[in-house]
């Protein structure tokens, strides 16, 4: 899980993500989108996402296609999950609270 964290430390990995979520790009249509950035850094970055798992590479003659894996994000979505359902629980259990002092005071 540590190597999904490190690459989506880096913003413009998280660009790439975007880019390649619901569809499939070409590395070239992927650099494209960086007009600030190199083709062998973009290449780079796509080498790190893939390696960690969070995006697939298909290859198509001579070039690449790149989408997410969305089971890449297996381990980080459960990382998160657990605090994100711990603060619904607590969330939940302010809200019951509040309704029985509301269904209090109209008693």
């Amino acid at each position: 899980m540590q190597d999904q964290f490190d690459a989506i430390s880096e913003p413009r990995r998280r660009e790439i993500l975007h880019l390649v979520k619901g569809r499939e790009l070409a590395a070239g249509a992927i650099a494209a989108a960086f007009e600030d950035v190199s083709r062998p850094a973009i290449s780079q970055h796509l080498r790190v996402l893939r390696e960690c798992g969070l995006i697939k590479e298909r290859r198509v003659g001579t070039s690449r296609l790149y989408r997410v894996d969305p089971s890449g994000f297996k381990d980080l979505r459960q990382f998160f999950s657990a605090f994100w359902d711990e603060r619904l629980e607590l969330l939940k259990e302010e809200v019951e609270l509040d309704e029985r002092n509301t269904d209090a005071r109209f008693n």
